[in-house]
């Protein structure tokens, strides 16, 4: 049962990064293609804001090492 779980814990994470990533990414094109000025402001903002999402598969793997290690 432990690794049906830490196995929904990783592919959940990953799907929530993904998306997460997709939307972020996307906006900023749309920011970009409305204001081209503030092009790199946007890209910074990104590129943290894209850091910050990928944190969440990394949480779910270490949670899934956990639930396996009991």
């Amino acid at each position: 049962m432990g690794v049906i779980a830490a196995a929904l814990a990783i592919g959940l994470g990953a799907v929530g990064a993904g998306i997460g990533n997709g939307l972020l990414i996307s906006r900023t094109i749309e920011g970009i293609a409305r204001q081209p000025e503030l092009k790199g402001t946007l890209q910074t903002v990104m590129f943290i804001g894209v850091g910050l999402v990928e944190v969440l598969p990394i949480i779910a793997t270490v949670i899934a090492f956990m639930v396996i290690g009991k």
